[in-house]
């Protein structure tokens, strides 16, 4: 069985995809950039950017009824690796005992010009 999350605490969709999809008892959020819930993106730095993309993993995590604690897997598209102690810093505030398995690439270029993207398949309760 699939099942689409959506949660208003989070931003919608910017194209023809969902906030993530539970497939068994396991869930995957589609890329989550610095957008706040109302789509604004977050003019900040790398570090107030990578913030924003936490808690909007926390929110669809938390409609798919999973949690940061759950995280099996991450993936972190970044703009720059020049970025990466930055960013790894804010990742390690949020992953600091629980640590999932991870993936980080850099990238050429990420939607409306973000810094930071990151996606992760979590188990559901």
């Amino acid at each position: 069985m699939v099942k689409s999350v959506h949660t208003n605490q989070a931003p919608a969709a910017i194209g023809p995809y969902s906030q993530g999809i539970i497939v068994n008892n396991l869930f995957y959020s589609s890329g989550q950039i610095p957008l706040t819930a109302e789509g604004v993106m977050v003019d900040g730095d790398v570090k107030e950017q990578t913030h924003q993309v936490f808690k909007n993993l926390i929110a669809v995590l938390e409609e798919a009824g999973s949690s940061l604690e759950s995280v099996v897997k991450a993936t972190v598209f970044i703009k720059s690796m020049d970025e990466f102690a930055l960013i790894n810093e804010v990742y390690g505030e949020y992953f600091h005992t629980h640590k999932p398995a991870r993936s980080c690439v850099e990238v050429a270029r990420l939607p409306k010009d973000a810094l930071v993207e990151i996606e992760v398949v979590a188990l559901v309760k």
